[in-house]
């Protein structure tokens, strides 16, 4: 069975598709870019306030499955540009204490609203 997750702490979706869901322990949650939830507007000011938010964003909809970042297993990055990763790296690695989730990290070509990061994550909690 799976259980799908919803909270107002994170931003509505902005399309077909659920802010995760959850089966068999494991959490797959949809990407996340910087809208903060309050007031649906994109926080944009920087990278690195960008990133935050993202990771804020994260962090809502773990809690609200009652999972924390280090139930995270997997993590994929979206970056509108490559030149973005120091700053980028170094906000996500804030988020967590020690054995980091795997990850890759790519530049595409476009993101939804004209952001410069997206975060997706899988988490497992037995």
């Amino acid at each position: 069975m799976k259980k799908v997750i919803y909270t107002t702490s994170a931003p509505e979706p902005i399309g077909p598709y659920s802010q995760a869901i959850v089966a068999n322990g494991f959490l797959f949650a949809s990407g996340q870019v910087a809208i903060n939830p309050e007031n649906g507007e994109l926080t944009l000011t920087s990278i690195a306030e960008e990133t935050h938010q993202v990771m804020r964003n994260i962090k809502a909809v773990l809690l609200e499955a009652e999972y924390t970042f280090e139930h995270i297993l997997k993590t994929t990055i979206f970056l509108s540009d490559m030149g973005l990763f120091a700053e980028v790296n170094e906000v996500y690695g804030s988020y967590f204490e020690s054995a980091y989730p795997a990850r890759e990290t790519v530049a595409v070509k476009g993101l939804p609203k004209g952001v410069n990061v997206e975060i997706s994550i899988t988490a497992y909690k037995a």
